[in-house]
């Protein structure tokens, strides 16, 4: 039986504002930008580092790290499918988001991480008949 898909909400425009303001501070040369799920997110080297999933921002983390975020309740899994937490990710509070030292610092973190990763063959769109 197919799973029913949540309905998605669009991120509201001044978060995707502020996304773009951070990068535009924090990214490297190597940061690319790119939509995922329907939201802006930054990868490095092809693998995803941080993004926006509705009004929730996202970052990559070591598992060492992200298990203390967890913990610490700093953050929370990134449920984009409820019950269905992707690996390696933590949504960051509202408090951290809202302050420009703290994700600029999470944001920096999570590329600078994600640069370590094997970087992905970039795989070729398929065209539309």
């Amino acid at each position: 039986m197919p799973r029913e898909m949540p309905a998605f909400t669009k991120a509201p425009p001044e978060l995707v504002e502020r996304f773009g303001a951070v990068l535009d501070r924090v990214a490297t040369p190597d940061t690319q930008r790119r939509q995922m799920f329907g939201y802006p997110c930054a990868f490095v080297g092809g693998n995803m580092a941080t993004g926006l999933f509705q009004d929730a921002w996202w970052v990559r983390l070591p598992e060492d790290r992200l298990s203390a975020v967890l913990a610490s309740g700093e953050g929370r899994p990134f449920e984009p499918m409820p019950g269905r937490p992707m690996k390696g990710y933590a949504v960051l509070p509202d408090e951290i988001v809202g302050d420009d030292g703290d994700i600029e610092a999470w944001v920096g973190r999570a590329l600078a991480y994600t640069a370590t990763l094997p970087a992905k063959d970039p795989t070729p769109r398929k065209k539309k008949p």
